[in-house]
């Protein structure tokens, strides 16, 4: 079934979530050849053109007005579509991979106090760039925070509920306000003006929810649940769980007072009040500060901020472990899983020849992960996806996931096949072609040399494969302007290639014209050093 296109350009590839406002879709930006986040908005029907009208306006400077917030907590918006209908509307955005904050709140396990606040902490970050654009949420709850993998707190939809006007429900009405009753403030529901301190009434909400694992109140139905939010005083944090420090209750209660301008004065104020609690720069967790299990530590950033990227390992963190075994589900019958890999290289083949890099990659990582549940992780058909995945991400640029797919693939080869085999060499010339084009040109030569080595062992030092590694070499000390080391490589490869290829090949000519230049510069250097007569 061929893919939803909007806009001409964006593609909707696969259902993400479904919510009261509308559901969002992983997209395919055909142009720049990237994954993003496709959010069609629900909103009600539009009766006269006078009103779809007035909402084409509306919707359009909400979304410029979200796309002034500059923070790194706020995905990107990338484009706002709205069909000629005016019955879709569609935000793309930056695409964020992570975890909702619902999965942290359990009842049963409340979350460390630490986690708690560096999750308010951050969100405080982002509010209090928002309000200064200025930008109210209005909508703020846990479904709409993200926890991505290093910890970083990331907000979702803001502007959505400006669009959809979610501020004019009143608590005698009798339609479904759009919203969510339960992060609410007072005068939110009545109706009055919505302002940041409204924002800040839904983080108390959250707050109070992260640390003792329950929502602030409980009414039975959404009418009580608004009253409650109006009438209903919040219980003290501390007659829930007695770890919480007293400073903390008083600002959730500050947080939670009924009338906004009785609330803190802005998200700054907030976020000092939280800090004497965050965990300072170098400490690690203590037993009790340890999270759930699988979840990103929202503490890390502050336990060691600005830190550098975590060092690659043989499996990033953003592909998912390949499990195998005789326990692990079945994902497809024999001969559907074939059509299915077939079909996978069939359109990853065809996005290629458009250089659909990233989507083709994403179409062969959907058959792997089903592959090796039924076949296991170290069959010859899973390496070989594996591998074209892998290929594809090079080709694409993406040479920072290429890499430890590569290295991992090398010691799965090396298992299965031996470490001199064809597969397990060209795979770690590949993570060295990897190393040299991320800048690690220490690790790449070495790896380059090291396969070499394997090549002569079994092979001709004149053959295809042991030419392609001294040729790779050779430029590769030429680049960093090791010129002798380059010489010592490329002469006698110039040679052998004379006489495999004949000197008029256009290899063999662009290793002359790199010899040449060579000669030049060294020469050069030597007269300039020579003494006068």
């Amino acid at each position: 079934m061929p893919s939803q296109v909007i806009s001409d350009r964006y593609e909707l590839v696969q259902p993400l979530s479904h919510g009261g406002m509308g559901d969002v879709w992983r997209g395919y930006d055909r142009v720049l050849d990237r994954p993003v986040a496709v959010k069609l908005v629900r909103q009600a029907a539009i009766a006269t053109p006078a009103m779809a009208e007035e909402f084409a306006k509306r919707f359009k400077r909400e979304a410029r007005v979200t796309a002034r917030i500059q923070h790194p907590g706020v995905p990107q918006v990338h484009d706002a579509v709205l069909d000629a209908s005016y019955e879709r509307l569609y935000l793309v955005m930056e695409l964020v991979d992570g975890t909702p904050l619902g999965d942290y709140i359990d009842p049963h396990q409340p979350l460390p106090v630490s986690w708690a606040i560096a999750v308010a902490a951050q969100v405080c970050t982002v509010l209090s760039h928002a309000h200064a654009v200025p930008v109210v949420h209005r909508d703020l709850k846990p479904a709409n925070i993200l926890v991505a993998e290093d910890g970083t707190v990331k907000v979702l939809d803001f502007g959505i509920a400006a669009v959809l006007r979610t501020d004019v429900t009143r608590i005698t009405a009798t339609g479904s306000p759009v919203g969510t009753s339960q992060y609410m403030a007072p005068e939110q529901v009545q109706g009055g003006r919505v302002a940041p301190q409204s924002d800040l009434y839904a983080l108390g909400c959250i707050l109070h929810e992260l640390c003792c694992g329950r929502p602030l109140f409980d009414g039975d139905g959404q009418y009580q649940l608004m009253r409650q939010h109006v009438e209903a005083a919040p219980v003290p944090l501390r007659l829930l769980r007695d770890d919480v420090p007293e400073a903390l209750e008083e600002l959730v209660l500050h947080l939670l007072r009924k009338r906004p301008e009785r609330r803190p004065a802005d998200a700054q104020e907030v976020y000092e009040r939280l800090l004497p609690f965050l965990p300072p720069p170098g400490r690690a967790p203590a037993p009790d500060e340890v999270g759930p299990v699988g979840t990103p530590d929202p503490t890390g950033i502050y336990r060691q901020p600005y830190a550098p990227r975590p060092r690659t390992g043989t499996q990033p963190s953003h592909i998912p472990p390949i499990h195998a075994g005789p326990s692990a589900p079945l994902a497809a019958t024999a001969a559907r899983l074939r059509e299915d890999i077939k079909a996978a290289r069939a359109q990853a083949n065809a996005l290629l020849k458009e250089e659909r890099f990233a989507q083709a990659a994403e179409v062969l990582g959907e058959v792997v992960e089903p592959a090796a549940l039924a076949l296991g992780s170290d069959n010859g058909e899973v390496l070989d996806l594996r591998m074209e995945r892998a290929a594809v991400r090079f080709l694409g640029g993406d040479y920072r996931r290429a890499l430890p797919e590569f290295d991992a693939l090398a010691g799965a080869f090396s298992r299965t096949a031996g470490p001199t085999s064809e597969k397990a060499r060209s795979c770690r010339t590949q993570a060295a072609h990897c190393r040299a084009e991320l800048g690690q040109v220490t690790l790449a030569l070495q790896e380059f040399d090291a396969v070499l080595r394997q090549v002569r062992a079994v092979d001709s030092d004149a053959s295809d494969e042991a030419i392609e590694l001294r040729r790779a070499i050779g430029f590769l000390e030429l680049s960093e302007g090791r010129l002798v080391e380059a010489r010592r490589m490329l002469e006698p490869l110039h040679a052998d290639m004379c006489v495999v290829y004949g000197p008029d090949d256009e290899d063999t000519v662009e290793i002359a014209e790199a010899m040449a230049r060579i000669r030049l510069t060294l020469d050069g250097s030597a007269h300039q050093e020579a003494p006068e007569a």
